[in-house]
């Protein structure tokens, strides 16, 4: 890959990162302090995200949006992660998979998706089926022309402001060598659709404001026409969608690290002990550079992973890799600048608490620390017969 962003590249992250400065940072601590977003702040991140052009920018020309490489939208992502997830939520990334539609769908989802007019979620967590997809016990049975679905989903974020929800779900079992394994598959399904409730999920010390429901499905009736791709090809679906958002954790990851970065940069540069800046004494000298020697490597992990995609280029280690770095970096750096900031790190006249917290989800969502750790490990020893 061109190490260095072009003029088109520069002009992405300026305007993105102008836009969280002055429409995301401001509304924080009231999202911080009522862990909710009010309704016309969101309404208005969001029709100024239509207004720059870059809703949906994750999504090609030929649905009217700004086709964005894997590159150019991983530093968007990087730039949103800057700011509070409950906000950056209205800049509004529907899920890429959505260009499964076909038929009706592509005017009933995807393309109101797209314009904002719909809001998405995707469902794929259970109570007993977190890294274990394949354990998922939510079940879809066939029952004369529709699909009959029972079951619960737990976790999912954004459900509560979606006009309707992607959901995985079991669809069949085959019998293999290594034991029962479900058949999954993509069903798109409508809030307020009978059988189909949502309700509120686990209050969580990590991105405030930025909820996770509960789906439960009693007795839900799905037409055919409410899958997305074919039948029984949800798990396939499920890991192109995979590629993308685990890139954009690595790209946020490293993008919230930098915020904290200048928090403890300055701060060291600033405040004093014994005559002289505490950026002067090693100990605090030292972690500084240590610092953004790791931001910047997950940086060009992320960069790099995302550009392996663009050429589609094999990228599964190297995106988990990506990954497992930025977040586990995240939680490094973030832990650094308290450390630098002493007592008052922990203090909510600072940000630094809430950037601790949040980061600590990082490396559990989207596939778990262990999980990149698994898939980077199979994918050297395979090639070896092990």
């Amino acid at each position: 890959m061109q190490y260095g962003l072009n003029e088109e590249q520069e002009m992405i992250v300026s305007t993105v990162r102008s836009f969280v400065e002055k429409e995301i940072y401001p509304h924080e601590d009231l999202v911080e302090r009522t862990g909710e977003v009010p309704t016309e702040i969101a309404q208005d991140i969001k029709q100024k995200t239509l207004d720059l052009g870059f809703y949906a920018c994750n999504f090609p020309e030929e649905v009217g949006c700004a086709g964005l490489s894997h590159v150019d939208f991983a530093l968007v992502e990087r730039e949103l992660g800057r700011g509070s997830m409950a906000l950056n939520h209205f800049f509004g990334r529907p899920q890429n998979i959505l260009m499964a539609c076909e038929g009706d769908q592509r005017e009933r989802y995807l393309m109101p998706a797209v314009r904002g007019e719909k809001m998405d979620a995707l469902a794929m967590t259970e109570p007993g089926a977190g890294s274990d997809v394949r354990g998922m016990k939510c079940n879809a049975v066939r029952d004369g022309g529709d699909w009959v679905v029972n079951g619960t989903k737990h976790f999912i974020s954004g459900a509560e402001h979606a006009d309707f929800i992607i959901v995985f779900i079991a669809t069949g079992e085959d019998d293999t060598p290594r034991g029962p394994k479900k058949r999954i598959t993509t069903f798109l399904v409508d809030r307020g659709t009978p059988g189909f409730t949502i309700r509120d999920g686990y209050k969580s010390v990590s991105h405030r404001g930025y909820k996770n429901m509960i789906l439960e499905f009693d007795d839900c009736r799905l037409p055919d026409a409410q899958v997305l791709g074919q039948i029984d090809g949800g798990f396939a679906v499920m890991n192109e969608w995979l590629y993308a958002t685990r890139i954009t954790v690595a790209a946020m990851s490293v993008g919230r690290a930098r915020r904290v970065f200048d928090y403890a940069l300055n701060y060291a540069a600033e405040r004093e002990q014994f005559g002289q800046p505490i950026g002067k004494f090693q100990g605090v000298g030292f972690q500084i550079a240590d610092m953004i020697t790791e931001i910047d490597a997950a940086d060009l992990l992320t960069l790099a992973a995302a550009d392996r995609l663009d050429k589609s280029m094999s990228s599964n280690r190297e995106i988990a890799s990506a990954k497992l770095y930025a977040t586990e970096m995240l939680a490094r750096v973030t832990d650094a600048a308290i450390q630098i900031h002493g007592g008052m790190g922990l203090m909510d006249d600072y940000p630094l608490e809430r950037f601790w917290r949040d980061a600590r989800v990082e490396r559990i969502w989207d596939g778990t620390s262990e999980i990149q750790r698994h898939i980077i490990a199979r994918d050297l020893l395979r090639p070896l017969g092990a």
